[in-house]
């Protein structure tokens, strides 16, 4: 008897788990242009090849100077100028100053710089009663003060962030070793889903999972393949999976995975994969079905992602059962789930004993600088506009039941992912 035949459904944390041990990383590799790789996992440490900044400069607009020429006087006469990108290179007399700009290399000699703020300048003559007492290396910042030549600076298994693309460029690093982003064919499958701009009949309704389903995976830095809508028929269908196998390392369907509308998934799955699971713990989000889709002599495996049809159901398992799974796959090993952290309800949640809901919230810190969170009101998986209004989900125990106002519950902080 297969799992998904079992009676029972399978814990969150089992399911996931499951599938993370059942995948392998993506091994290939590519050199990514700096200005493209945001979203993309590097596939190497990183290591600066120069000291940053790769001189002594200055932190200020100023003077430079040697401390000991202020040693019997006040007032230094200039002896030239060092600008950023146009250092002092001339000789420097003793007993003279040099005016400086912020980030410019200061002279051979200098150990310090002083504000023009805290000076006053006679014509060629800088007084600099003022500054004193002069504090040695004052406003230099030294070579490598930033990061050191051979440092690590990012480690391989970092996604890219915004964050991260000024300070490789400042390493002179035109190019980055990433991994290949993880390839993800989708589609919907049902008669009665129709495109946008269309007019529906009696008992259709517009294909909205394909959207959602589309910017969550580029959200989590993959490519997604979009294989349109499939009817309700066996030989599209077998012909919609092995389109998508050949060109994909994850197969993700929306819809027919649900008791009743399951016998073509399922019977495709035994017939080209193998099923890993059928069902979940989990509310809105049971009818998730998990496999793999077999190599044959045209085709590559491909792992195979079922999520429900209705819409808070499959952009939930999207984000909480398979964001995990393609994090791994994509090599992003500082992935992490959202911390659960606790609130006071302000309102009750309905819920029944069986499996762990995730009920869609609005967190805010009240007056004494604590969570509370409240509910988005009605909770259907059908009903999208309790996810667009939230900003987290309020995690409810598997064996809880309902919740009263007052009561402590855990929540999850929508990740940037969700924005």
């Amino acid at each position: 008897m297969g799992c998904c035949d079992t009676p029972g459904l399978m814990p969150i944390d089992t399911a996931v788990s499951k599938m993370l041990d059942s995948i392998d990383p993506i091994d290939q590799t590519i050199q990514q242009n700096l200005d493209q790789a945001v979203g993309h996992v590097l596939s190497e440490d990183a290591h600066s090849p120069m000291h940053v900044p790769p001189f002594d400069n200055s932190a200020m607009d100023g003077y430079a100077v040697r401390i000991a020429d202020l040693a019997h006087t006040v007032n230094l006469p200039l002896a030239g100028k060092s600008f950023a990108g146009i250092p002092f290179n001339g000789k420097w007399p003793v007993g003279t100053c040099i005016r400086i700009m912020t980030g410019a290399q200061v002279p051979n000699g200098c150990d310090a710089v002083i504000m023009q703020e805290e000076t006053q300048a006679n014509g060629e003559m800088i007084d600099f009663s003022q500054a004193l007492p002069v504090k040695p290396q004052q406003n230099i910042r030294p070579m490598g003060d930033d990061i050191t030549q051979g440092a690590l600076v990012l480690p391989k298994g970092h996604r890219l962030t915004p964050r991260d693309i000024p300070m490789i460029a400042t390493l002179g690093i035109p190019m980055v070793s990433v991994y290949c982003k993880p390839k993800v064919a989708f589609f919907s499958t049902g008669d009665e889903l129709k495109p946008l701009g269309t007019t529906l009949k009696a008992g259709e309704i517009y294909d909205s999972n394909r959207y959602g389903i589309k910017v969550l995976l580029e959200k989590f830095g993959c490519e997604a393949i979009d294989l349109g809508v499939i009817p309700d028929d066996k030989v599209l269908l077998k012909q919609a999976f092995e389109q998508a196998q050949q060109q994909a390392d994850v197969v993700i369907t929306s819809g027919g995975v649900s008791v009743g509308e399951a016998d073509y998934t399922k019977d495709l799955l035994t017939e080209l994969g193998e099923i890993g699971f059928w069902k979940i713990a989990m509310k809105p989000g049971k009818p998730f079905a998990f496999g793999k889709l077999l190599a044959t002599n045209e085709r590559s495996e491909s792992i195979f992602c079922g999520l429900p049809g209705n819409p808070v159901s499959a952009i939930l398992t999207l984000y909480i059962l398979v964001q995990p799974l393609l994090a791994k796959l994509a090599g992003h090993s500082e992935w992490q789930a959202q911390p659960l952290l606790p609130a006071t309800t302000t309102t009750a949640f309905k819920k029944q004993p069986g499996r762990t809901d995730y009920q869609r919230g609005i967190y805010q810190l009240n007056q004494h600088g604590r969570f509370e969170v409240s509910t988005t009101g009605n909770q259907s998986s059908g009903a999208f506009r309790s996810m667009s209004t939230a900003n987290c989900f309020v995690v409810l125990e598997q064996d809880r039941g309902r919740v009263e106002v007052g009561e402590t519950v855990n929540f999850q902080m929508f990740s940037p992912s969700f924005y």
